[in-house]
């Protein structure tokens, strides 16, 4: 430090680190400090210059840069993160370097030597170790003075604590188009030629109560798109947050990565449906394709092949044999059990509640009556037990699991190929602890359906108990990439942050955390975790606090023995990692029975 006189400033400060520095220098520490040095000199040292920037010191594991403006910082981070993703892509996982980076724009004071002190260095320093690893995360002052300047789009993450920041931060993650996405889902997957949304079908008819119809096709034709080979198309569960916003396809585009939107309606009058139908380019808003479909309620499902089969064809792509669809079409369907299957899954679409899910099981058992060989109604009605079960909506928890087992097998016999009925299938051996019978469930929905986002999350929760925690997170990141408006996001983060817990990164777990907390503040058991994060942290007040927010919302969770037989763990080295919990829980409050 020098001891000349300072000079204070405001600048915008740029803060690198090196995800898992520690464990790649422990296997080879003189190598790895080869690498960061060439990586220094090689790459970041020339992005700097061509940005105006500099680099104020060297951290070991990373840098500090200062930058005239924020849009300079924001430019530079992007060029270096896409630089990093190009040196990454030949290399083995256990090889890749990879930066998080965080800016922020503040108050510094410059000493005599050059080194940066205060405030805004601190900052960015904190906002750097909530990053994803090839992320970039920035302050609300630093959105300010960038948003509209380059080209990237951003993602609000909340008011963040930062460790021995007085106040808390508003954050933002950036997300910026590249065609050199690093190795994992983190900023960007390389865009597939179909990588398309599906927005949600406008119901035309006088009745809100036919909506369930239009949310039905939009799912349903989402479901087709996905099984055309090489397609990235985002989940209608997120495609249905937009529903009643009239959204830009451009804007919509730029938000979700894709480089076609639908827009569509439906029209219900009698026993006629009539779909109206346009493809738009989401880059430049041109119409690829517009056209109207109309069938009998019967034919729903030539509509949606019809649908999809112009799709493929206008952007040049032949289409899978969709064996669920042909099966489904070698048989009459009933258009009655139809129509109470699609009221079924929209029901269940509503948040879980005893009625929604009573409601759900009805509409399906009504529709089996009129065709017993309905698989769509058969997984649903699967679907709707096992999550009474587990939300303890049922007097016997392991009956209504067996009615859910048997009912899904029969549905998998109907239509050996359906991703959803895996899925479920997966979802119910859950509740056992059945995890690699589940994950295998899993795993085949997503080989029948690349683009099946709640099956990439339901995955990563799965491999978390079996111990596979790397694999967590590039699970729950490429879910969030297929349905970032997801209503189970707050879940899938949720589960990275326990995988990043049980594997001894507690920044990390932290970070993700406090994403599932901004995502879904009722998820409880965010509470839980976060109390024992911050007890760890010696934060007990705020461990203290967490820990009340957990008993209110899971009020008969009224001690240690109680959560124990919440927690699915199994493997020995995560066993160890729960009791450290349990004793940082009773150390702030929670009695042992």
């Amino acid at each position: 430090m020098g001891s000349g006189p300072v000079e204070r400033k405001l600048a915008a400060i740029l803060v690198a680190d090196i995800a898992g520095f520690s464990l790649l220098a422990g296997e080879d520490e003189e190598r790895t400090l080869a690498r960061m040095r060439a990586l220094l000199s090689d790459l970041v040292e020339p992005a700097l210059s061509r940005h105006a920037g500099r680099v104020v010191k060297g951290t070991g594991d990373g840098f500090i840069a200062e930058f005239r403006s924020a849009v300079d910082a924001a430019r530079c981070a992007i060029e270096v993160q896409d630089s990093m993703a190009n040196r990454n892509r030949d290399l083995p996982p256990e090889r890749r370097m990879d930066f998080r980076i965080g800016i922020h724009v503040g108050d510094v004071v410059q000493e005599s030597d050059g080194d940066l002190m205060g405030n805004g260095v601190n900052i960015a320093a904190r906002l750097q170790t909530i990053s994803r690893s090839g992320g970039i995360v920035i302050s609300e002052d630093t959105l300010h003075q960038v948003e509209g300047r380059v080209e990237a789009s951003f993602i609000d993450i909340g008011d963040q604590r930062l460790k021995n920041i007085a106040r808390p931060v508003r954050v933002y993650r950036m997300e910026y188009p590249t065609q050199n996405a690093p190795h994992t889902s983190e900023v960007r997957i390389p865009v597939a030629r179909l990588s398309l949304v599906v927005l949600p079908f406008v119901n035309l008819s006088q009745d809100p109560a036919e909506d369930y119809l239009a949310d039905g096709i939009t799912q349903d034709v989402t479901a087709d798109l996905s099984r055309i080979p090489g397609s990235f198309v985002i989940s209608s569960a997120t495609a249905l947050s937009f529903k009643g916003k009239s959204p830009d396809p451009k804007q919509v585009g730029r938000e979700l990565g894709v480089r076609y939107a639908l827009q569509a309606s439906v029209r219900k009058s009698g026993n006629r449906v009539r779909a109206n139908a346009q493809l738009i380019d989401a880059v430049d808003g041109a119409l690829v394709f517009a056209d109207h479909f109309d069938c009998d309620r019967a034919d729903l499902i030539d509509l949606q092949d019809e649908i999809t089969a112009r799709i493929a064809g206008a952007i040049g792509t032949g289409l899978i044999d969709a064996e669920g669809r042909r099966s489904l079409k070698e048989r009459p369907t009933n258009p009655d059990a139809v129509d109470l299957t699609m009221r079924g899954w929209a029901a269940l679409h509503r948040p879980p509640t005893r009625t929604s899910l009573a409601e759900a099981r009805q509409l399906f058992e009504q529709a089996l009556v009129l065709d017993d060989h309905s698989a769509d109604a058969l997984v649903g009605l699967a679907y709707a037990r096992a999550r009474a079960a587990s939300s303890g909506f049922t007097a016997s928890m392991d009956a209504e699991l067996d009615g859910a087992l048997a009912t899904i097998l029969r549905a998998l016999e109907l239509a050996p190929e359906r991703a959803t009925a895996h899925w479920v299938h997966g979802i119910i051996l859950r509740r056992p602890k059945q995890f690699a019978e589940a994950a295998a469930a899993f795993e085949k929905a997503i080989q029948l359906d690349r683009n099946f986002a709640a099956a990439y999350g339901s995955l990563a929760d799965t491999k978390t108990w079996l111990g596979q925690l790397k694999e967590t997170v590039e699970l729950v990141e490429r879910a969030i990439r297929l349905s970032p408006h997801d209503p189970l996001l707050a879940n899938w983060q949720f589960y990275a942050g326990t995988a990043c817990w049980y594997a001894g990164d507690l920044d990390q777990a932290y970070a993700w955390y406090i994403r599932a907390r901004a995502s879904n503040p009722q998820l409880w058991f965010v509470c839980w975790s976060l109390a024992g994060v911050y007890a760890l942290r010696d934060q007990m007040d705020l461990a203290r606090a967490e820990l009340a927010r957990a008993q209110r919302g899971m009020a008969w969770v009224t001690s240690v023995e109680k959560l124990k037989d919440y927690m699915p763990t199994t493997e020995p080295k995560m066993l160890e990692r729960d009791e450290k919990w349990y004793e940082l829980l009773r150390l702030i409050g929670l009695p042992d029975r």
